[in-house]
């Protein structure tokens, strides 16, 4: 089984923000292979399926970006995951342009909250990753108004497209696993 989870926060006011682009790229992989986000656990909205003829299941954790971990933690635990393996983690990264995606084995948080919460409740850092760029802050602005802030329309084609190949490599890392996803799609 694999556990494909998109961070973000919930609530309305968040929607389309650029913190919840993990949870778009999870609702897309969902919407490209009829699943339902109908089951509410440990601490996430879900969805069941199959990709490829593997089971998986799509989380959006619903306990804010900081707090993703306790989600995270416990999903992998409950469902006794090799997190270094079977597990993907989705989310925005402020240091890559608008648009660009990048697959990764492991790492550290990079800055990233809701990483740094997800490495602590998991004990490590080995867990493939699925790093989606948003753009960086403009000058004088606040990091938080900027994650927290729409993309503008051009910003969103490219969001848009992103939203595919991010479900194209997600499909890739369950068939052939991280190493070949990154060949793949890291661009």
């Amino acid at each position: 089984m694999y556990i494909i989870v998109g961070l973000g926060n919930p609530g309305r006011e968040y929607a389309g923000t650029r913190h919840n682009i993990g949870f778009n790229v999870v609702t897309r992989i969902a919407d490209d292979y009829n699943m339902s986000f109908n089951i509410k656990e440990h601490k996430a909205l879900c969805a069941k399926g199959f990709i490829a003829g593997q089971k998986v299941l799509l989380a959006m954790p619903q306990t804010y970006m900081n707090l993703s971990g306790e989600s995270v933690g416990a999903l992998v635990n409950y469902y006794k995951i090799n997190p270094e393996e079977e597990l993907l983690i989705i989310y925005d990264d402020v240091s890559m342009d608008v648009g660009r995606l990048r697959l990764r084995k492991k790492g550290s948080a990079g800055g990233h909250n809701g990483i740094k919460s997800i490495i602590s409740h998991l004990g490590t850092n080995v867990f493939p990753r699925m790093k989606v760029g948003v753009g960086a802050k403009p000058e004088g602005w606040d990091l938080a108004d900027h994650v927290l802030a729409r993309f503008n329309d051009e910003d969103n084609k490219k969001m848009r497209d992103v939203l595919g190949i991010g479900c194209e490599a997600c499909k890739d890392f369950i068939c052939f696993g991280i190493e070949e996803a990154m060949n793949r799609h890291n661009n």
